[in-house]
């Protein structure tokens, strides 16, 4: 019963508030890489910056800015980017997100 309770619980939370509940260990290094800024200045849609669930994407002064801390790993922007213009690689050994369960 205590899972279905806390179950229950997390289905009222609100994105930002699950997100709360991961932990990070930055790398000083991204693991998210825009190929060629020139391919975001070109793209008509910027699609980056709203199919990420964390917001890591964003576009001012014609160029893509990548907050890859906030990265969820996910995947989403492999798939997601219209011209495959951000490469996404796992962030090295003992940095990256750690899912909270419970």
């Amino acid at each position: 019963m205590e899972g279905d309770q806390r179950m229950s619980e997390n289905k009222g939370s609100t994105i930002e508030e699950k997100l709360y509940t991961i932990r990070y260990k930055v790398d000083d290094i991204s693991h998210l890489i825009i190929k060629d800024q020139q391919v975001c200045v070109k793209c008509e849609t910027k699609e980056c910056n709203d199919f990420c669930p964390a917001d890591v994407y964003s576009w001012a002064d014609l160029t893509t800015h990548v907050a890859f801390e906030n990265c969820i790993e996910c995947g989403t922007c492999r798939i997601g980017c219209p011209d495959y213009n951000i490469e996404w690689v796992y962030p090295k050994g003992g940095h990256g997100i750690t899912y909270k369960f419970g």
